[in-house]
C-alpha cells in the first residue's frame, strides 16, 4: 500500500533516535499505534520481495510512497544489519540476514500447521501437506500422513518446480500472468509424466479454472498414480501458503472434490486466521 510521506516523519527519521513517532494504528486497522520508522523499513523489505527481491530507489519510492532521502536513510540501517545489500548496478536486493530469520519462522509456521493438518486428515483419510513458494520453489514445510497402510510422502523441505503439483498451482494462480511467464521462463517446465502441462498457454489457462473453482489439482503430473488436491491460505488479499491432501489416485478419485475443497478451505480459512500476518 502506498504512502505519502510527510516532512514530520522524515525529521524523526533523519534523528536516527529522540522522539520516537507513533502512528494510530486505526489508520491501517491494528488498533495499536506503529512506530512508522519501523513501520516503512517494513515496506521497503516488502517491496523488495514483491518484485522478485531487487529494486531501484525509484521503483521503492513508487511502491511504497516514500521520498527518496527517507529511504536512503532507512537502506542504510537495513544494510548495515544485514537485512539488504547493494548490488554492483546500485540496484538494492534482500539480505542474507533474513534466510536465518526466514528458516526459524518456516519452522515455526510448520508447527502452528500441525492441528489444521490433522483436521484435513480427518476430513480425506489421506496425507495433508503444507507448502510455500520460495523464489521460483515450492517447498514443503509440514506434512501429517494419513492413518492409511498404503499412504503418500512428500518429505519436508523438499523443493520441486510447481508446474506440476497441486499446492504450485494455487500459489501460481494467486500471481499475474506476467509473473507466472516469468517464473517458467526461468526455470522451464519440465515434463514429470505423461500428464505434466508443459507449456505456457496450458498452465496459464489451468490456473485460470483454478481462480474459478477455488482449489487446484494435480492428477498424476507429479508422480504417477498420485492425485492431491490443494487450497490457499489467505493473508488478507493475498495466498501465502497452501495445503493440500495426496494419496493414491483411486481413493483420491473417489471423493467428492467439491466437498472435500469446501471442507479444506474452511480449515485454511482458520489456519490463515491464526497467522494473522504473512508468512
Amino acid at each position: 500500500m502506498s504512502r505519502r510521506a510527510d516532512r514530520h516523519g522524515d525529521a524523526a527519521d533523519a534523528t536516527g533516535g529522540g522522539r520516537q513517532d507513533v502512528r494510530d494504528g486505526r489508520a491501517n486497522g491494528t488498533g495499536m499505534g506503529t512506530v512508522q520508522s519501523v513501520d516503512r523499513a517494513l515496506d521497503l523489505l516488502e517491496a523488495l520481495a514483491g518484485r522478485g527481491g531487487e529494486a531501484g530507489i525509484s521503483e521503492l519510492s513508487a511502491a511504497t510512497g516514500l521520498p527518496y532521502g527517507t529511504i536512503h536513510r532507512l537502506l542504510r540501517t537495513l544494510l548495515a544489519r544485514g537485512y539488504v545489500r547493494q548490488e554492483s548496478d546500485r540496484r538494492y536486493a534482500l539480505g542474507g540476514a533474513l534466510v536465518r530469520l526466514g528458516g526459524v519462522a518456516e519452522r515455526m509456521v510448520g508447527a502452528w500447521a500441525q492441528p489444521y493438518l490433522e483436521k484435513m486428515v480427518a476430513l480425506s483419510g489421506e496425507t495433508a501437506n503444507l507448502a510455500v513458494l520460495e523464489g521460483d520453489f515450492i517447498v514443503y514445510v509440514a506434512q501429517v500422513p494419513s492413518p492409511r497402510r498404503l499412504r503418500m510422502f512428500a518429505e519436508v523441505g523438499r523443493r520441486v518446480l510447481p508446474h506440476s503439483t497441486a499446492v504450485g498451482k494455487v500459489l501460481l494462480a494467486d500471481r499475474p500472468d506476467a509473473e507466472v511467464a516469468a517464473l517458467v521462463e526461468r526455470t522451464g517446465m519440465p515434463r514429470r509424466t505423461a500428464n505434466t502441462i508443459t507449456d505456457l498457454p496450458g498452465m496459464l489457462a489451468e490456473l485460470a479454472r483454478v481462480r474459478e473453482r477455488g482449489y487446484a489439482l494435480d492428477l498424476g503430473e507429479e508422480e504417477i498414480g498420485v492425485h492431491c488436491l490443494a487450497v490457499g491460505v489467505r493473508d488478507g488479499s493475498r495466498t501465502v501458503a497452501a495445503m493440500s491432501v495426496s494419496g493414491p489416485a483411486e481413493r483420491i478419485g473417489a471423493l467428492d472434490r467439491r466437498e472435500l475443497a469446501e471442507g479444506m478451505r474452511r480449515i485454511a480459512g482458520e489456519f490463515g486466521a491464526e497467522l494473522g500476518g504473512p508468512l
